[in-house]
């Protein structure tokens, strides 16, 4: 007999005794508290109360939750109402876990009610069986609305150029076809001549500066147009809108750094081994700021590595595995995951298909198992059409797998049969008698086939060789 292994619990699977949750919405909370029972050993007791969202409530929840002696309080992660139970919850001395909704709905029996959703939070979080989502410290979640609103701000700048742009077309002004960006120095003196009043192409292409000189004559055709006083007018105030979200990015900017210099964490350390808010700056130190350490990977600048540490932190020991955390990797880099086969990219472009035995009707894993099966033949053999009669199917001669070197040739259309109505038997009606002389022709009532039949016994007409004939 082997020896176990032991597997420890993580600290999220710990089973607990005294627990709380808290359906959040946007006004209210539906609470639930689970802990064992005072008269009846063995067994648990459940209350369900709902609670405003507001500062007094949520305080005076919380000095309640403590009195319970309350382990643990689960919240659901809903919008941004679950900020205000979070902060609160926490400055009364509670421990609380956040979690992702679609964690709580993976897990069967969950019930469709508030009420009863609260309860079904706190039945799973005494077992153990939620994962707590990544919450950082406040200097980290200060950080991030500084960070996070500069980002707004540049986008709303992007937008104020892109409007900008459609007036300089609008006026037929298509500096921007000439020039890399709009935000450059030669376009803003441009600009700034429009709105003043200068309209001479060659005037307005004198102004460029550096690079943006040996493009003279491209600007002198670019700059030829109709540009008016409604157009300088809006492109005045566009402008002043572009200033005033520059003004305010920078100054985020420089309230960021302080931020950054401010955690020890995030501080370098010098070559005497002292660290603060300028360590790690000086030639040979060992240790560089944050800031500079991030920065020195490929892709990443200054603004870019401070976005990663205001949504990570600084701590990496919080996350399991050594994998970009679901932050980042839906920051910088998402992931959508394509379910269902794929399609036969390599064998369209040209490119070699991947070995393997694809015909066989075995389930295949892999990069050929999108293959169709008893498609291909095994390297070496030939195909089973090619094997002699009986195997399978011959195939046409226009279809992919069949031998090459024969003429493509349309298909022979299938013939076309003739359908035969069901027979319909109508109301019985009298019928003409027939011309005497011949065979009486009527239609069978089952079969439908026509039938000759001799006329009755005794006529003086019906000739000698006529018989009956029937079906």
């Amino acid at each position: 007999m082997r020896e176990p292994q032991e597997i420890p619990d993580e600290a999220h699977e710990q089973i607990l005794e005294r627990v709380a949750a808290v359906d959040v919405a946007k006004a209210s909370g539906m609470v639930c508290t689970r802990v064992p029972h005072q008269d009846r050993p063995g067994k648990r007791r459940t209350r369900v109360w709902e609670v405003d969202a507001t500062t007094n409530a949520v305080l005076e929840l919380g000095e309640h939750l403590a009195g319970e002696r309350i382990e643990k309080v689960t919240l659901e992660a809903t919008s941004d109402y679950w900020r205000i139970w979070l902060y609160l919850l926490e400055a009364a001395g509670v421990e609380v876990q956040l979690v992702r909704a679609q964690d709580v709905k993976q897990a069967p029996g969950r019930p469709k009610s508030d009420k009863l959703d609260a309860v079904w939070l706190a039945k799973l979080t005494e077992r153990g069986m939620l994962r707590p989502s990544f919450v950082p410290p406040a200097e980290i979640r200060r950080l991030r609305d500084y960070t996070r609103l500069r980002t707004d701000l540049a986008r709303e700048r992007t937008r104020h150029y892109s409007r900008l742009e459609k007036l300089l077309e609008d006026a037929l002004i298509k500096v921007s076809a000439v020039a890399s960006k709009l935000d450059t120095i030669s376009v803003r003196d441009m600009l700034e001549a429009l709105i003043a009043g200068e309209r001479d192409p060659k005037v307005l292409a004198g102004l460029a500066r550096g690079r943006m000189r040996v493009k003279h004559a491209a600007l002198v055709e670019a700059l030829t147009g109709r540009f008016g006083d409604h157009h300088a007018e809006l492109a005045r105030m566009l402008l002043d809108q572009i200033d005033a979200l520059s003004a305010q990015i920078s100054r985020l900017t420089a309230r960021i750094e302080e931020l950054i210099a401010a955690i020890p964490a995030a501080q370098g350390v010098d070559a005497g081994g002292t660290t603060g808010p300028g360590a790690g700056l000086a030639e040979g130190a060992p240790v560089l700021p944050a800031i500079d350490r991030l920065d020195e990977i490929t892709g990443i600048g200054r603004d870019g590595a401070q976005a990663i540490i205001a949504e990570i932190g600084l701590d990496m020991s919080v996350f399991p595995t050594p994998r970009p955390p679901g932050v980042l990797g839906e920051t910088v880099a998402p992931h959508h995951p394509v379910r269902g086969p794929q399609p036969l990219r390599a064998h369209r472009q040209g490119q070699p298909l991947p070995e393997g035995n694809a015909r066989r009707g075995r389930r295949r894993s892999g990069q050929d198992r999108y293959l169709p099966r008893r498609a291909l033949p095994a390297p070496g053999q030939t195909p089973r059409q090619a094997q002699g009669p009986g195997r399978h199917r011959p195939l046409h001669l226009g279809h992919r797998l069949a031998p090459a070197g024969r003429p493509r040739r349309p298909l022979p259309r299938p013939r076309r049969r003739l359908l035969r109505q069901p027979h319909r038997q109508g109301p019985q009606s009298p019928q003409p008698h027939p011309p005497t002389g011949g065979p009486r022709v009527h239609r069978h009532p089952r079969t439908g086939r026509l039938s000759a039949c001799q006329h009755r016994p005794g006529s003086a007409d019906a000739p000698p060789s006529a018989t009956a004939h029937s079906t």
